[in-house]
């Protein structure tokens, strides 16, 4: 890991940018591997609150501390989501990689108020009425359907050929559409991109496709409704609009997919990695429950959120926000927070972490539950089917994605005896 470059380094922040010469770089960095290293220091350096620089040195805060993550997702009339508050948009190129993230949707993301609490009680109730004992059943069939592609070769990649294929192929069934289709294929890959993106991929383009697709998947419901989650949303009491609906269902997807997908494939790396489970989950000593749990606080699929932006000027961990200034959620950083944790041993048996946010704007119930049933199906699964399954390289070589917002490998190789038939 290289040290983070101060700003000193940098040919200079925008103009009235809320950092100071120390703020750090979180674009370009090689601590991918280890990010609990650089909220380590950035926690020494600054305190819960660091001024750090994003993609083309953009300020913002990074909120580190368990409490202050808590007292920013917990008082949206000072820290809101609309991020058209943001006084850095003169200074945003349109293709900036964050884009994705930031540029303002009307969605039941940026929404606030009376109408984000309609938008979210209409995603809550179309969730709320999928059957979770129905959906374990059907990821415990796609589980079994994607093992049988590479049961037989004794060897397999578990993102690419398991981890990331089986909560979209759940969550597009349950929005009504096809299974196994190209374009699903093609949706799986879009969205990663949009939210996730390498070097020299096009988050914004992506995502612009993804958007095109569920416009489709919108129409088509419109004109035969069936038993789905976006027929439900769309026949909703609360009549949303069809550029709504489009919005809130690449939501639900997004927020199924790709942190779904990196939860499987953080709880499989723990559970084939650490002697704790790697030696009792047959046994029954330790659950694969508490293997989800513990990654939830020790390596959460989305380790950072951009973002909220300041109502008004205020104060945060000691520094002083000013109206428009946007703040990061560190949500990795606060799960470890030592403040927390003053002995050093995360407390995994709890479910008090940070990782599905908090306050009005976290994830929507029941979507958390519904994650759980995927996630935890999945891992079972795997399990029950291949029980000599063993990591085919080291542990310390397997690689993480170079993103400081999702945290999951990029691919988890793994050998068993090969099951025929």
């Amino acid at each position: 890991m290289t040290d983070p470059l101060p700003m000193e380094a940098a040919a200079g922040p925008p103009p009235g940018c809320p950092a100071h010469a120390t703020a750090v770089r979180l674009s370009g960095l090689e601590y991918q591997q280890t990010p609990s290293q650089l909220y380590r220091s950035l926690r020494r350096d600054h305190g819960p609150v660091a001024p750090v620089l994003l993609d083309n040195d953009v300020p913002a805060w990074l909120v580190l501390g368990y409490n202050e993550v808590s007292y920013v997702t917990g008082h949206d009339e000072l820290f809101a989501r609309d991020s058209r508050r943001w006084t850095q948009w003169d200074n945003i190129p349109p293709d900036w990689p964050l884009m994705p993230y930031v540029g303002y949707q009307p969605s039941v993301l940026f929404v606030e108020g009376a109408e984000h609490q309609r938008r979210a009680g209409v995603i809550s109730q179309a969730l709320d009425a999928v059957d979770q004992m129905e959906l374990s059943a059907m990821c415990r069939a796609i589980g079994h359907s994607l093992i049988t592609s590479f049961a037989g070769s004794g060897h397999a990649d578990l993102m690419t050929a398991y981890a990331h294929p089986l909560p979209m192929r759940a969550i597009v069934q349950l929005c009504g559409m096809p299974p196994g289709g190209v374009d699903t294929e093609d949706l799986v890959r879009d969205l990663r991109l949009s939210l996730d993106a390498n070097e020299g991929e096009d988050p914004v383009a992506a995502y612009g496709r993804v958007q095109a697709r569920i416009e489709q998947l919108v129409k088509e419901k419109r004109a035969a409704p069936g038993n789905d989650v976006t027929s439900r949303m769309l026949l909703d009491p609360a009549g949303l609009t069809d550029e709504a609906a489009v919005q809130d269902i690449i939501t639900v997807i997004a927020a199924a997919q790709q942190p779904t997908a990196n939860w499987i494939g953080n709880s499989l790396r723990l559970l084939l990695t650490d002697d704790r489970f790697a030696t009792t989950v047959a046994g029954g000593k330790l659950s694969v429950g508490q293997a989800l749990n513990e990654v939830l606080w020790l390596d959460t699929p989305t380790q950072n959120f951009i973002g909220r932006w300041a109502v008004r000027d205020t104060q945060l961990g000691g520094r002083h926000i000013k109206a428009g200034d946007c703040l990061v959620m560190s949500f990795a950083a606060a799960n470890t927070d030592p403040q927390m944790w003053p002995e050093g041993h995360v407390g995994a048996e709890n479910s008090a972490h940070l990782s599905f946010s908090n306050g009005e704007h976290r994830c929507t119930f029941p979507g958390p539950q519904l994650g759980d049933v995927i996630a935890r199906t999945a891992v079972e699964t795997l399990l029950e089917a291949l029980p000599d399954v063993v990591l085919a390289v080291e542990a310390d070589a397997l690689r993480w994605r170079p993103s400081i917002w999702m945290r999951g490998l990029l691919d988890l190789p793994v050998s068993f005896s090969p099951v025929l038939g």
